[in-house]
């Protein structure tokens, strides 16, 4: 077999292993369908590579409103590797204990929201912190995760805690330890990592099944839509609609912030 042929093998098994999550996946579509329905958000986090599971929920082809996709570009800004805004930093900061909170400083997050954090390895203090935050207003939370990945990694949160004890659902991508899955021969070590396929998968099948259940309860929602599809008008008509409807979203996450609840 050759390493291009074992890749596509083991990416098989991965859509295996996502494919055996459907309760699971129909859970966290139930939880992120009625956050939307409230006219709420789904807050979406990725720091490192994680980045690229959060922009697939949103915004892209095939995607809608609903979901808030925090990105911060400290954690996640890889072009330039090194020097400044290097990935030395970003791994440093991935594992600063209380940005996490400064991060959702920023909005108003409210028991009608939900969340969603991926992290292969589940071990980063800033993930971990964001979904036990999110824990603590309290808002459904799901996590992502490579199961083999965590099980064999240590935590780097002083509590020993993963990111999976920090989360109502938890979904595998079926990656390995070290998330690489195709060994060459004479190279020691292996290539090739599939975190993001299974993550990919997994956020894309819980798109549509929550886009099953606003439809059926009378909210079919606006999709981002390729104008070879339904033509030019129609696509146009179709971003404008969703970006406006993230925007008025997004609105209601910062006209309270800051205030203070009255003490009754």
């Amino acid at each position: 077999m050759t390493p291009a042929e074992s890749f596509i093998e083991k990416s098989r098994a991965i859509v295996e292993v996502v494919a055996a999550q459907i309760p699971q996946i129909d859970t966290a579509a139930d939880h992120f369908a009625r956050t939307i329905l409230a006219g709420r958000m789904v807050h979406v986090f990725g720091s490192g590579h994680s980045r690229i599971a959060v922009e697939e929920m949103w915004p892209r082809y095939g995607s809608f409103p609903g979901f808030n996709p925090i990105v911060e570009l400290s954690l996640t800004f890889h072009h330039l590797v090194v020097g400044a805004n290097g990935q030395r930093q970003a791994m440093f900061l991935e594992n600063t204990s209380g940005l996490a909170d400064r991060i959702l400083r920023n909005f108003d997050i409210t028991t009608e929201d939900a969340g969603l954090v991926i992290s292969s390895s589940g071990c980063n203090i800033v993930p971990i912190e964001m979904a036990s935050a999110f824990q603590q207003v309290p808002i459904p939370t799901v996590a992502i995760v490579s199961k083999q990945h965590a099980d064999a990694s240590s935590s780097n949160h002083p509590s020993g805690k993963k990111l999976e004890d920090y989360a109502d659902v938890v979904l595998d991508t079926g990656a390995p330890p070290g998330d690489a899955m195709v060994a060459i021969d004479d190279l020691p070590t292996p290539v090739a990592p599939g975190s993001t396929i299974g993550s990919c998968l997994l956020i894309n099948a819980i798109k549509a099944e929550t886009a099953k259940r606003l439809t059926d309860a009378g909210q079919p929602p606006p999709v981002l839509t390729a104008s070879c599809l339904v033509g030019s008008e129609s696509a146009t008509q179709l971003f404008e609609s969703a970006y406006d409807e993230h925007a008025h979203r997004l609105a209601k996450l910062y006209q309270n912030v800051g205030k203070q609840t009255p003490v009754e």
